[in-house]
């Protein structure tokens, strides 16, 4: 039996170069009204493989945990994923846990051999990309 509920869309092949593109792909969820996180599972050409929700929180959370974000990156060999979040509140800044989840998944990524090329937090008013800030 499929539960389409983990499945929100197919692979579009759309390919994600800036984190301009991955706001403007996920504009549509940057409105949910709660913590929402969602991985995009890339090829080596940076085009999605599969968008996948991993986790659906309340108004100021999401749980992140590596075993949950790499499970679908495994399966789908996937070269690189994206991270990406929203804020209800729309304020964009990385909270503190933020930053150590990020943390914690790119030294999981790296064990793996799949790179995290972005954290991405998003709102219906814009973005914050942790590549763009370092």
């Amino acid at each position: 039996m499929e539960i389409k509920l983990l499945s929100v869309r197919e692979a579009t092949g759309k390919k994600l170069a800036t984190p301009k593109a991955v706001w403007q792909e996920m504009k549509a969820e940057a409105q949910a009204d709660r913590e929402c996180l969602w991985v995009l599972h890339l090829n080596t050409k940076l085009a999605i493989i599969e968008k996948e929700i991993v986790s659906m929180g309340r108004l100021d959370a999401a749980m992140a945990h590596p075993r949950e974000v790499f499970r679908k990156a495994v399966i789908n060999s996937s070269d690189a994923i994206i991270t990406v979040h929203n804020h209800p509140s729309g304020d964009c800044e990385p909270s503190q846990e933020d930053r150590e989840t990020w943390e914690r998944l790119g030294k999981a990524g790296e064990i793996l051999g799949i790179e995290v090329t972005d954290n991405i937090i998003i709102s219906p008013s814009g973005y914050y990309s942790q590549k763009d800030a370092r």
